[in-house]
């Protein structure tokens, strides 16, 4: 590790100690459909109308429920529609999630190429998620697909951190290490400072943990093994480990190796995948 991230890393880390880390906030469609889902008396008309206010996110969540993996007998015409199809839970997680891509824009070419990048491997992780979640577990394959979506959280604010820092901006391998390092613990404190459900609540942290020994399968479990599978035919460090001792995949029911009932599920992880991004 060079000098610069060791230096950088310790900043960071003290800034977030110190609660003097500026952490990105929930896009302000995502809060109000959150707020509104909260409410146990809340209406489908209700939740229709805060969805309503942003008419990109209404024409995504119209186009994800007629898509192949959430696809009905009828065709869903209007955000009413969908909402009724999903329930007023599905709904809320599917839409703030896909509010979240708001967040990952930077000011800087190359920051806000990284962020793009970001966002991708995120959409990516959570359409395989989604599928993982559906096939092989009981869980919930909203809270599946929102868990991947906020995987790599903890990576924004050290982006935005390096649009203000030149010498780190220049220095893209001292920035790639300093992700690598602290992205998990940052992660963890904006999905704290953002109130999520415990259960995703140390997604950033416990899916880098190839160790972990949940009682359960659990939504860490997913996406550690949805991260994997994305990584699979790459260079990736993660590719070298022998995964038939990772522990996730026995909890899914999945051997590492393959075998054909895992490959039938490539074109509906695709389809959740290009869904997403």
């Amino acid at each position: 590790m060079t000098d610069l991230a060791q230096r950088i890393q310790e900043e960071l880390v003290q800034a977030i100690e110190r609660d003097q880390l500026v952490l990105p906030t929930l896009p302000e469609v995502a809060l109000r459909i959150r707020e509104a889902a909260e409410n146990p008396d809340i209406s489908i008309a209700e939740l229709t109308r805060e969805i309503s206010t942003d008419t990109a996110l209404s024409a995504r969540l119209i186009k994800v429920v007629n898509s192949p993996l959430l696809r009905s007998r009828q065709e869903i015409t209007d955000l009413t529609m969908a909402v009724n199809r999903l329930g007023v839970v599905y709904t809320a997680n599917l839409a703030i999630g896909l509010a979240m891509a708001q967040l990952f824009q930077a000011t800087t070419d190359n920051i806000d190429q990284r962020m793009r990048e970001v966002w991708a491997r995120s959409t990516e992780v959570a359409g395989i998620s989604h599928v993982l979640c559906r096939h092989y577990t009981r869980l919930k394959s909203d809270q599946a697909t929102l868990a991947g979506l906020v995987h790599q959280i903890g990576v924004l604010p050290i982006l935005s951190y390096a649009e203000e820092n030149s010498q780190l901006l220049r220095d893209s391998i001292t920035l790639d290490i300093v992700i690598e390092r602290i992205h998990p613990l940052i992660g963890d404190r904006i999905l704290a400072t953002w109130d999520f459900p415990q259960p995703l609540r140390h997604i950033p942290s416990q899916h880098l943990d190839f160790a972990r020994t949940p009682a359960e399968v659990d939504y860490a479990d997913i996406v550690q093994v949805a991260m994997l599978q994305s990584l699979a035919g790459t260079h990736h460090p993660y590719t070298q480990l022998d995964w038939t001792q990772i522990p996730s995949f026995a909890r899914l029911g999945l051997n590492p190796a393959g075998d054909e009932e895992e490959e039938d599920l490539s074109a509906e992880m695709e389809a959740a995948m290009a869904l997403l991004s």
